[in-house]
């Protein structure tokens, strides 16, 4: 392919007396943040290390805010939040070995999750590599090896020309539906090498669109058209690609009751006449959605969590529409739409037919009566008490993030999030620690609103050095703790399962000693003053904890 000579980039004099004369003491690090600056990125996390320290040099020369946490782990929530939160690929710099294995638990929570996480990560130096046991400090046999389960693709970069174009195609990847955790390694000694390369400028780095089939579109809005009882699970993916007007238009236009997943949380509204809520984990709910005779499931997977625990059979004809192609008829036989939530809903809305159920209000409220009223019979008055008290103490607007928690694991099901892209939990991978670290990335996306993060004991451990880190940039976050004396939901399993627990039980610190040491403010808290302290806390500026020590008990399942 030829180009006309009127094609190529018209420079001024003085831009062209820039890249022919670069500035000097720029390295491969430079090369890495101005390749970040130039795809957009503002905001970058992560944890200096020896071998990454040439891109950590050049931050200084560069616009962009470096915010440092002080567990590789925790440095991973907090960019997951940020992409969560902004839609935006959050960058995560890492050390080699040790630094880069740290980050792992978080990559998987973010690849359930679909965040678009870009994790660059340095490398022993050039000559080292290749698998011979040379004894460099942080050497792995393979590093790329115990990455490539968990990340969306891996690149690999070998010399200072590479570093552009690599960053560049691992953005692509990390914001093509699904979006996703990526990794970008680069050797010590290609980062700290001296450049004489242009200053990297303009970046493309568009991600491709996944588009419905259009004969796939037309046989689902036949099939919804047509439906006695139509129903939709609405799932992560609807809240990811921005979805929900959509959603909520398509589910009016067919009168279609809408259950959310708990990755969902928020994609329809909580009030809406035909909101089945997020009541996953009830045998009612789960008979109703057997009993649908179509159902669309829009951005899930349909897994453990959103089918009541692989108990959900559906009788009817299933409609799948799924960004990842690997989730696509995973678990239950469907029409399967490999497709981008918004775009799949904005074409269906278009195809199918206007259909009136006077009918499907009324069996929605039915069956969140049932739910209502199988809670009410077990006297879990507290827990619903402080779920409420969180609630009310929330402003509506406020993001909020959820460690793997017996309060989370209500809220997956009964808490009104109220907004799209609010409630955030780790559900996808299920690790400890997700919560506050998480909650630090998303203030950093959004210092105007205040944030919440909610946290039991155990996962609190997980997190204390985080202390320092919304101390240190002064961050509009308060950190709810409810201290039960152990991990509460291993607590109860075990003894379910076995009568008895074992390793459940831990000793804690004095959680408001141990914040005010840090500088920053905390209070003791009971269920009754719980939605006034809160709401004082997030009302003020920089962080704050509030402690909760209660007892909490899960309502009782129903898949067993």
């Amino acid at each position: 392919m030829s180009h006309d000579h009127d094609d190529r980039p018209q420079l001024t004099a003085a831009q062209a007396a820039a890249v022919l004369n670069p500035p000097a003491g720029r390295n491969g690090g430079d090369l890495v943040v101005e390749t970040l600056q130039g795809l957009g990125a503002t905001t970058v996390f992560g944890l200096p290390g020896q071998h990454a320290l040439g891109m950590f040099d050049a931050l200084r020369r560069s616009s962009l805010r470096y915010v440092g946490l002080r567990v590789e782990n925790n440095a991973g929530f907090a960019a997951d939040a940020y992409g969560r939160i902004t839609g935006e690929v959050a960058p995560l710099l890492l050390s080699t070995g040790p630094g880069a294995l740290t980050s792992l638990a978080a990559l998987q929570e973010a690849a359930a999750a679909s965040a678009p996480v870009l994790a660059i990560s340095s490398q022993i130096p050039s000559a080292g590599l290749g698998g011979g046991r040379h004894g460099y400090l942080h050497e792995l046999r393979d590093q790329q090896a115990s990455v490539r389960d968990i990340v969306k693709s891996v690149h690999t970069v070998r010399t200072a020309s590479q570093i552009p174009s690599a960053i560049a195609a691992a953005w692509e990847s990390a914001l093509t539906a699904p979006h996703g955790p990526v990794w970008v390694e680069i050797p010590q000694d290609v980062l700290l090498a001296e450049t004489t390369l242009p200053v990297v400028s303009a970046m493309d780095a568009t991600p491709r669109e996944l588009y419905p089939r259009p004969e796939l579109t037309i046989a689902a809005a036949h099939l919804l058209s047509n439906a006695e009882r139509p129903v939709i699970i609405a799932g992560g993916g609807v809240v990811r690609s921005d979805a929900s007007g959509k959603l909520r238009a398509l589910a009016e236009k067919i009168d279609a009751p809408v259950v959310t997943t708990f990755g969902g949380k928020g994609a329809f509204p909580w009030e809406h006449p035909l909101s089945l809520r997020s009541w996953l984990e009830d045998r009612h709910t789960t008979d109703f959605l057997e009993d649908a005779d179509v159902l669309l499931v829009v951005g899930s997977g349909l897994g453990e969590l959103s089918s009541n625990y692989h108990t959900f059979r559906p009788r009817g004809r299933v409609i799948q529409i799924e960004a990842d192609a690997g989730k696509l008829e995973s678990n239950h036989p469907a029409l399967g739409i490999h497709s981008d939530a918004r775009e799949a809903l904005a074409d269906l809305l278009e195809a199918v037919e206007r259909r009136e159920d006077p009918g499907a209000a009324e069996r929605v409220r039915t069956v969140l009566e049932k739910v209502r009223v199988r809670i009410e019979a077990q006297e879990l008055t507290l827990e619903q008490q402080v779920l409420a008290a969180v609630r009310e103490a929330l402003p509506d607007a406020a993001p909020s993030f959820w460690d793997m928690t017996i309060l989370a694991y209500w809220a997956w099901s009964a808490f009104d999030a109220r907004r799209p892209n609010t409630m955030h939990s780790a559900q996808g991978a299920g690790g400890l620690g997700y919560g506050f670290p998480a909650a630090i990335g998303a203030a950093a996306a959004d210092p105007t609103k205040p944030v919440l993060a909610v946290s039991g004991d155990g996962g609190a451990m997980y997190s204390i050095a985080e202390l320092a880190t919304a101390r240190q940039y002064d961050l509009p976050l308060t950190w709810l703790i409810v201290d039960d004396g152990g991990y509460g939901i291993l607590r109860e399993y075990m003894t379910g399962a076995f009568g008895e627990t074992t390793g459940t039980e831990l000793a804690r610190p004095d959680f408001v000693a141990l914040a005010e040491s840090f500088g920053v403010p905390a209070v003791r808290t009971g269920p009754e003053s719980l939605a006034a302290d809160l709401g004082k806390a997030l009302a003020a500026p920089g962080p704050s904890v509030v402690v909760l020590p209660a007892l909490l008990r899960m309502f009782e399942p129903t898949h067993l």
